[in-house]
């Protein structure tokens, strides 16, 4: 099996997100694609589950064993929207200049073809392979995998995404919110007797944005600073209408070892002190990543990658480890193309994969 020609054709089955259900892509289609190409390779039982994602379509997971699995290898299914500025229909693949072009084809459906070509090297004993949905706007299907009685056995966790040829070891986790405040509404000639929604919640942007400034310095080495990011502020209707509401977002990138109760009881202050109506809501709650016994992780990975680092974003390693299992993050691709419009892959970093996976395979059985 040829590893570019089987990214080609994962590619070329869509599996997006988007805002109407309707116009998503497959995630279980791309489940059920791959299925018959696990059983080829030898496993002793291969599951394809449904269940809901984050924006309502049928979404699920495809997991297949190879005896009773210590050792998983996770990489998820589905992509974010095509993003603004493609020279060639996403989900056409070009190969082209050693490298391989299409939506998702970095992150993650590289890691994907890779690890099921990786089986034509290597038999796998005592190891799992997960392709899961959800990731890019929910964690449905590692989650539902989790709660499944094929997690019970798995100690350890390879989580594939775009690493360029590094293994994150940790990484930050993220805590998004929404604020909101209500006043009157109301005729703009009111305007100087009116609450103002949309100042209140000015007010706390520039509240959070020096909250974010005079923390760049602290946390661990490499992931210093809070990453904080005022995305928005909406309420306003028309320049002569009074906004009757407001909400304001922003989010936050917490390092490992963060003091989460700290942080709200300064963002509870700093908010009562411009006002005490401000509503707040977590929206995400994703867990930071890193630290505790690797159960020999970094030594399997360690002879084909760079260096051990810790990355800038978050991966669904975190729910592995919080649900007791070590985790590693490594896999074909760089993420700074991910996401991007010529979403690409090199074709050297394909190979790399294979080569990475099939040994994860044969130093899985040995152990």
């Amino acid at each position: 099996m040829n590893v570019v020609d089987l990214l080609c054709q994962l590619v070329r089955r869509p599996t997006h997100h988007a805002a109407r259900a309707e116009e998503a892509g497959d995630e279980l289609a791309l489940c059920h694609d791959v299925a018959p190409l696990l059983r080829a390779g030898g496993a002793d039982e291969v599951v394809v589950e449904a269940c809901p994602r984050a924006s309502g379509h049928p979404g699920g997971y495809v997991f297949a064993r190879w005896g009773t699995p210590r050792t998983l290898i996770n990489a998820h299914v589905d992509t974010v929207p095509a993003n603004r500025g493609w020279s060639h229909d996403p989900w056409t693949p070009e190969v082209k200049d050693g490298r391989v072009s299409g939506l998702g084809s970095a992150d993650t459906k590289g890691a994907i073809a890779a690890a099921i070509v990786a089986l034509d090297r290597v038999r796998p004993r005592d190891v799992g392979l997960l392709f899961s949905g959800d990731e890019e706007r929910g964690t449905a299907a590692v989650r539902a995998f989790l709660a499944s009685p094929h997690a019970a056995a798995v100690e350890r966790v390879v989580v594939c995404e775009p690493t360029a040829r590094q293994a994150g070891v940790a990484h930050r986790g993220v805590l998004a919110y929404t604020a909101r405040v209500r006043g009157h509404g109301g005729h703009s000639s009111r305007a100087d007797f009116q609450p103002a929604p949309i100042v209140t919640m000015a007010r706390l942007a520039i509240a959070l944005h020096d909250l974010g400034v005079a923390r760049k310095d602290a946390g661990p080495d490499g992931m210093r600073g809070l990453c904080m990011n005022v995305a928005g502020i909406d309420g306003g209707v028309a320049f002569n209408v009074i906004p009757e509401e407001a909400a304001l977002t922003f989010s936050i990138r917490p390092a490992p070892g963060f003091d989460r109760a700290a942080w709200e009881a300064t963002l509870a202050a700093t908010i009562a002190a411009i006002d005490p109506a401000i509503a707040l809501t977590c929206e995400i709650e994703h867990a930071p990543f890193g630290g505790g016994d690797d159960r020999g992780l970094a030594a399997l990975v360690r002879p084909h990658v760079e260096a051990l680092v810790p990355l800038d974003f978050w991966t669904e390693a975190a729910l592995y480890q919080a649900a007791g299992k070590a985790a590693i993050v490594v896999g074909p691709g760089d993420i700074g193309c991910a996401h991007a419009a010529d979403e690409s892959v090199a074709i050297a970093d394909l190979e790399w994969a294979v080569a990475l996976c099939a040994d994860v395979y044969a130093e899985a059985g040995r152990g």
